[in-house]
């Protein structure tokens, strides 16, 4: 293990030493405007990363050619940045439809403890399903999967509800992504599907302009709440808050009125960290947004720092210990 430092959080990047697991933080007032935090011992998963490589003989079919995300990203890309933060560790989401992607980012997850499990896609409803989720069940990496709002919007499907059921039935999670009308799909497929985790992605999406957010969002989520099996992730903030292509707010307190809300709904117990690294890099770069989420967890304490940034992703998601990357 690195020797441990201290570090101030307070308009300065974080640094730290090492690449050790962490588990205990101690944290001081020095003044109004900062506050000195021991970060030793800080576990740090982050539960929202994309990993691919544009090079493989299939190409991919996301990000498209052109775009800024065209490149080869991989869990060496994600290590080199947790320089500047304490990171232990990722959970890696598939974007790709292509059902062969699954495998390759678990054959990638295999080489790399780095990555502490895998959301996969699986087309839940489709013929296909009760195979795939049977080929990738067995894998200990495959944690769940990802699907969008328009899949979960009709719930009269028996077929659909059926194979939902089965990914509880194999102790799997759901992934959901979508606008900011999404978490009333999610609290009436809860409802419909009490046994399933359910992870709201990107705190749905919403657009984030510093002030309170509107108030069909809010009951959304206090709807999706009030089942005790959904999570959300505090992911792409700075993606919501991003204007005109240009860089989002560095300020914890522009993003304080959306994040007392999720607070407000979802407590200290079913909060996630998550980047969606590198599609944060449109709007921030890593450091700054670990850095808005920082500020504000901490000022709560230690128990609920460690809650949102490794424990809360481990109740979702259920990832097993693996042995560390040796270097």
């Amino acid at each position: 293990m690195g020797t441990r430092r201290s570090f101030l959080i307070h308009q300065a990047p974080l640094s730290v030493t090492g690449a050790a697991a962490f588990t205990n933080i101690q944290t001081r007032a020095m003044t109004n405007q900062q506050t000195q935090v021991d970060a030793a011992d800080l576990q740090i998963i982050d539960c929202h990363t994309h990993f691919y490589d544009p090079e493989r003989p299939a190409g991919v079919p996301w990000p498209a050619k052109g775009s800024p995300l065209y490149r080869t990203v991989l869990p060496v890309h994600l290590r080199a940045l947790a320089k500047s933060h304490p990171l232990a560790g990722t959970v890696a989401v598939e974007a790709s439809p292509r059902v062969e992607d699954n495998q390759w980012l678990l054959e990638l997850a295999e080489q790399d403890p780095f990555i502490v499990g895998i959301v996969g896609h699986l087309t839940p409803g489709g013929d296909r399903f009760p195979d795939d989720l049977k080929r990738f069940a067995v894998q200990p990496l495959f944690r769940g999967i990802r699907v969008g709002r328009a899949t979960i919007a009709d719930l009269s499907s028996a077929k659909l509800l059926r194979h939902l059921e089965m990914l509880a039935d194999h102790d799997l999670q759901l992934d959901v992504n979508g606008g900011p009308d999404m978490p009333s799909a999610v609290a009436a497929l809860a409802h419909r599907v009490p046994t399933l985790r359910i992870v709201i992605n990107h705190a749905a999406n919403l657009p984030i302009d510093g002030g309170d957010p509107p108030r069909a969002w809010s009951q959304g989520m206090r709807q999706a709440a009030a089942h005790p099996h959904v999570f959300c992730k505090v992911s792409a903030l700075v993606e919501g808050a991003s204007r005109n292509a240009k860089p989002a707010p560095k300020q914890t307190d522009f993003y304080r009125p959306v994040l007392d809300e999720l607070w407000r709904h979802f407590g200290e117990d079913r909060l996630i960290f998550g980047s969606n690294w590198p599609v944060c890099e449109s709007a921030a770069d890593y450091t700054t947004l670990f850095q808005i989420v920082y500020r504000y967890v901490q000022s709560r304490g230690p128990v609920t720092t460690r809650k949102f940034f490794a424990d809360n992703g481990q109740r979702a998601y259920r990832w097993r210990p693996r042995k560390p990357r040796s270097t």
